[in-house]
């Protein structure tokens, strides 16, 4: 049971993810998100490790002659930017095709760790929420794409796309993670998306921990397999604790 005495740091929340998806009751709708996450992400990443050896010289030959210097502390910044960029591309199209199944998840652990009572459950209410659900989806899409358009734009430019570029990429990685796995429990009380980033705003600090350690772990090998459940039931925790006293629909 996660305490709602009074809200903790986004790494809590997030080490409480790891805990909560092995919770009885839970660990079969862990099970979906879970499959789609490992199909997805395992084949991507294998493709990108066969591919990243030729990619990196092709991206370090943007790398000014002013910077040359500095190219043994370019080139780790470099990968990490590719696997940030790749990781996140990724997993909005797992979180997709997994959405239905990991609105299920949050809203199943939010009515084990309150005692409260779903207003739908199961494969009906699921198939009844699709629509929803999916249309979700494409106001998060609409949100994120013309942002991270302007913020891949950055790359294209010498000595900014390998060195201001990564990090602005990984805050809004951070943030668009935050933002993409807290909106399963708030859409589940139907809470409209821009009162949820306002609501995700006025703790800005805890979700960028959170979101920030996400993007981290979606680029670690094997460990990336099993970061789609653990978000969502780590978001699951904090909306419990920090937001559902105020939006939520069914208590």
């Amino acid at each position: 049971m996660v305490s709602s005495s009074s809200p903790r740091s986004g790494a809590y929340y997030f080490s409480q993810g790891w805990k909560l998806i092995s919770l009885p009751g839970i660990r079969r709708y862990v099970f979906l998100p879970l499959l789609v996450n490992i199909i997805l992400m395992g084949g991507a990443f294998w493709w990108l490790f066969s591919e990243l050896g030729g990619w990196i010289p092709a991206l370090m030959s943007h790398v000014p002659d002013w910077l040359q210097w500095l190219s043994y502390l370019l080139w780790p910044i470099v990968v990490i930017s590719v696997l940030l960029v790749f990781g996140y591309f990724f997993s909005t199209i797992t979180n997709w095709i997994a959405a239905p199944f990991s609105g299920l998840l949050a809203e199943q652990l939010e009515a084990r760790l309150t005692g409260a009572t779903p207003p739908d459950t199961g494969v009906l209410g699921v198939m009844k929420d699709v629509p929803r659900i999916m249309k979700r989806e494409w106001q998060k899409l609409a949100w994120y794409l013309p942002r991270a358009l302007i913020l891949l734009m950055l790359y294209f430019i010498p000595g900014i796309g390998q060195t201001v570029a990564p990090v602005l990429w990984f805050l809004f990685s951070a943030w668009m993670m935050a933002i993409q796995y807290c909106d399963y429990p708030f859409d589940n009380h139907k809470v409209p998306f821009k009162t949820m980033r306002e609501a995700l705003r006025a703790r800005k600090a805890t979700n960028m921990q959170f979101g920030a350690l996400t993007s981290l772990f979606t680029m670690i090998p094997v460990l990336n397999l099993v970061i789609l459940p653990v978000a969502i039931c780590g978001a699951t925790a904090m909306w419990v604790d920090c937001y559902r006293d105020k939006h939520a629909v069914w208590k």
